[in-house]
């Protein structure tokens, strides 16, 4: 059985070296250890038919498997056979914030990019479903959805760049709670120092402002209710409030900050954002579309399965049923709590309906049943 040090290898390599988006690390990780996929030299000695079944997607498993091949052969080459798979080489330090996500679009055709799925659906017919996932994905769900009325005047980019901030924070909390991740975090060692704070599902975290950033039309800024369009950003010493002639916001990276070993410079600010240690919409929106599957078939048994291809539209319409009943969720509280309140209660809302999973690290990355008509509950009741 893998040790709480091997876990945390692990962990890092798929992160780190695989550049896989933490949540989805660590919820690979549990599948991987079943596999017997600890180490980068056993993964690059599997098929790669067991990788995909694992990431269940052909791009990301191959990712994974090329990230172990070029680690193992570097170890072997330099003769390290003891170093561990998370050293960072000082001369590669500053590229693993980079990530390529091809030529750059103009703002409203980003945003248009980054559409994610809605559904048709009556209430009835939606307490009706159950979505199977693990409780990272559902954590950005959440999140990308409270957002959407706490901080309304941020575009879809930001919301996704702000989910993950928060559910990687939570994860590593998580991790280093159960053991599986030791030694002090980026957050812990201070970076970010200086960088305003906002507040997403009751937690802090550190954001970059992204000054000029116009996603919208001059006469679609000029008919919202101004009102409605305010939230609050934290410094250090001081609250400012965030009107809407305010920037959009990216969710600080602090883990990619602390690898880059350089401080977050106003000069920074006008490099292309693959170079910011951001979190990168693109990768939150292709997490969420793959992370929300049906259940299982009775007893444990396998669904009929699927092709590739319906697969992925059966997650896409699960994860569009699925904020549409968050939407409603919200909907129903939005004028009657304050955003503030509104997003404190959305955690306590997220803990009533999460999978329910073995405890400790046994449960690390397990999923199960999310009914929505358990979220539809929590809708408040009129009188």
């Amino acid at each position: 059985m893998a040790s709480t040090q091997d876990l945390q290898t692990l962990l890092r390599f798929l992160s780190q070296d695989a550049k896989v988006p933490l949540a989805a690390a660590m919820s690979k990780v549990k599948d991987m250890q079943a596999a017997k996929m600890i180490t980068p030299n056993d993964i690059a000695k599997a098929d790669m038919e067991s990788l995909q079944k694992i990431f269940g997607d052909d791009k990301l498993a191959r990712q994974v498997f090329n990230a172990a091949k070029r680690v193992s052969k570097k170890r072997t080459n330099s003769d390290m056979s003891t170093a561990s798979t998370s050293t960072i080489p000082a001369s590669s330090a500053g590229k693993r914030s980079k990530t390529s996500f091809g030529a750059p679009m103009d703002p409203a055709s980003f945003e248009a990019s980054l559409a994610l799925p809605s559904s048709d659906l009556s209430e009835e017919q939606l307490k009706e479903v159950v979505v199977f996932t693990n409780r990272a994905p559902l954590v950005l769900a959440f999140a990308v959805s409270v957002l959407k009325y706490t901080m309304p005047s941020q575009p879809l980019s930001s919301r996704l760049s702000l989910a993950q901030a928060v559910c990687s924070a939570n994860s590593q909390s998580k991790a280093k709670y159960l053991g599986i991740q030791n030694g002090a975090s980026a957050e812990d060692e201070g970076w970010g120092e200086g960088q305003p704070l906002v507040t997403v599902l009751n937690r802090q975290i550190r954001v970059m402002k992204r000054w000029g950033y116009t996603w919208k039309e001059e006469s679609e800024v000029k008919e919202e209710d101004p009102a409605s369009t305010q939230g609050t950003v934290q410094g250090d010493d001081a609250q400012e409030t965030v009107a809407p002639e305010e920037p959009a916001l990216w969710g600080v990276d602090l883990e990619a900050l602390k690898n880059s070993n350089e401080p977050v410079t106003a000069g920074a600010m006008h490099a292309s954002t693959s170079e910011l240690p951001i979190y990168r919409p693109e990768s939150t929106r292709a997490y969420m579309l793959k992370a929300f599957g049906s259940k299982p078939g009775a007893e444990g048994k396998p669904a009929k399965s699927l092709s590739a291809k319906k697969a992925a539209e059966e997650k896409e319409r699960n994860l569009g049923m699925l904020l549409a009943s968050l939407d409603l969720l919200c909907q129903s509280w939005n004028n009657t709590l304050s955003k503030e309140d509104l997003d404190k209660r959305a955690w306590s809302w997220y803990c009533a309906v999460r999978p329910e999973v073995e405890s400790g690290a046994a449960g690390w990355g397990g999923k199960g049943d999310v009914k929505l008509a358990d979220i539809l509950k929590l809708r408040r009741q009129p009188g």
